[in-house]
C-alpha cells in the first residue's frame, strides 16, 4: 500500500464541495459522530429553537451524515452549538435516521471526553465538571481525568440528567401479531415505552437483534397510531414517543438488568441508552424498587454497561420525578472529512436495511 506521502494524498476536492469534519466516538458500542467543523450556524437562542431551525433548513445535512454512503441505518450524530445558559460550556443537538432527539445520554461521556482532551474545556483536576445544554435542558457532568501523554485524558464520566418521571404505568395496547402488550411510559430526556421482554417470550440476546427491532417498531407504531397522549409540561417539542425499551434480568453476573432500546426509525441502541436508563430509574423508583442513591448496573444488547441511580427527588410540572445519575465511558474511533459534492447524485444519502 502507498504511504500517506504518495501522490494520492495530494488530491483536493472541487471548489464547490461542502466539507464537514467530524470526530467519531462510541460509548458502550453506540456510535456518535460529532460534527466539529463545517456545519452552518443555527438560528435561535435556545436548543429547542435551534433544533427546529436545523429541521427546517439543514435536514439535508443530517441525511448526508447519517445515511449511506457516509453513515448507516443505526448511525447517530451530534452538532455543537453555542451555550444556551451562562454556566454551560456549549450546547448540542442530536440527530439520527429519523430526525432529531431531545436527549442522548450516550453522547454525554463522548462530548466530555472530546471537550476536555482537546483543551476546549480546561481540566480542573482529577474530577472536572462541566455543563452541556441539550434540547431537553441542562445536563451536569463530572469527568474522571488524569494527565497522560502530556495532556489530560478522560476516563469514566457521570452526568445528572433532567428531571425524569413516569407518565403512565400498567398500560395495555393491542399490537398486531403480539396481542395485548403491557407497557409503561416514562421520560428520561425523551419518552419511551417500557416493556417486560419475558412477558412477550422475547429473548434479549445479541443474536436476536432483528426480532427486537421488528417488535420494538410494532409496539411504538401501535402506541402512536392509538393517539396515546404524550406531553411534557415544559414544551410541546418534548412530547413524542421516541422508542421502545425491552427490559429483563441481566444474563451475566455484575449487572441487575438488560435493557434493549429500539428508537427513531428502528434504530437499535448498542448501549444501555442513557436517557432510557434514566426513565427506567424513574419507573423503578415510582414502583418502590429503587431507593435514592442506590446504584444499578444495566447492560445493553452487547453486554456493555452503564450505572444509573436516583440522585435526588424532584418534580416536573405536576409529575413527581427524580434527578437520575448515569455513568459510562466513551472512546474515540476516528476523524473524518466528509465531502458533499454537487455532482454526486447520491449526496442526499439513502438507506438499505
Amino acid at each position: 500500500m502507498e504511504s500517506a506521502t504518495s501522490p494520492l494524498a495530494a488530491w483536493r476536492p472541487p471548489a464547490d464541495a461542502l466539507t464537514l469534519r467530524s470526530i467519531d466516538c462510541h460509548t458502550a458500542g453506540e456510535p456518535l459522530r460529532v460534527v466539529v467543523d463545517g456545519f452552518p450556524a443555527l438560528r435561535g437562542s435556545t436548543q429547542l429553537e435551534r433544533r427546529r431551525d436545523c429541521q427546517q433548513r439543514f435536514d439535508h445535512l443530517r441525511r448526508a451524515l447519517m445515511f449511506e454512503p457516509r453513515g448507516h441505518a443505526d448511525m447517530y450524530g451530534a452538532v455543537i452549538t453555542p451555550a444556551e445558559r451562562a454556566d454551560s460550556a456549549f450546547g448540542v443537538l442530536f440527530m439520527h435516521n429519523e430526525g432529531y432527539s431531545t436527549m442522548c445520554g450516550h453522547a454525554m461521556p463522548a462530548l466530555a471526553k472530546l471537550a476536555i482532551e482537546s483543551g476546549w474545556v480546561p481540566a480542573s483536576g482529577a474530577r472536572t465538571r462541566l455543563n452541556i445544554d441539550a434540547p431537553c435542558g441542562q445536563i451536569r457532568l463530572e469527568a474522571d481525568c488524569e494527565p497522560r501523554d502530556g495532556q489530560w485524558r478522560v476516563g469514566r464520566v457521570r452526568f445528572l440528567n433532567v428531571p425524569s418521571f413516569v407518565l403512565a404505568d400498567q398500560q395495555t395496547i393491542a399490537v398486531a401479531g403480539l396481542g395485548a402488550v403491557r407497557y409503561a411510559l416514562a421520560y428520561g430526556g425523551a419518552f419511551y415505552a417500557y416493556v417486560d421482554a419475558a412477558a412477550l417470550g422475547l429473548s434479549l440476546a445479541t443474536g436476536n437483534h432483528a426480532q427486537l427491532v421488528d417488535t420494538g417498531r410494532r409496539i411504538k407504531d401501535a402506541i402512536v397510531r392509538a393517539g396515546t397522549p404524550i406531553s411534557h409540561p415544559d414544551s410541546p417539542d418534548l412530547g413524542f414517543l421516541y422508542g421502545t425499551i425491552f427490559t429483563g434480568p441481566a444474563p451475566e453476573a455484575g449487572a441487575q438488568y438488560r435493557n434493549v432500546c429500539v428508537f427513531a426509525e428502528g434504530e437499535l441502541d448498542r448501549s444501555p441508552t442513557g436517557s432510557g436508563v434514566s426513565g427506567f430509574a424513574a419507573l423503578l423508583h415510582a414502583r418502590g424498587q429503587l431507593p435514592l442513591g442506590q446504584r444499578l448496573t444495566i447492560e445493553s444488547v452487547l453486554g456493555t454497561r452503564f450505572q444509573v441511580w436516583a440522585d435526588a427527588a424532584s418534580r416536573c410540572g405536576p409529575h413527581a420525578a427524580i434527578v437520575p445519575g448515569v455513568e459510562g465511558e466513551a472512546h474515540i474511533t476516528g476523524r473524518h472529512e466528509f465531502l458533499l459534492i454537487p455532482q454526486d447524485p447520491l449526496t442526499p444519502g439513502f438507506l438499505l436495511r
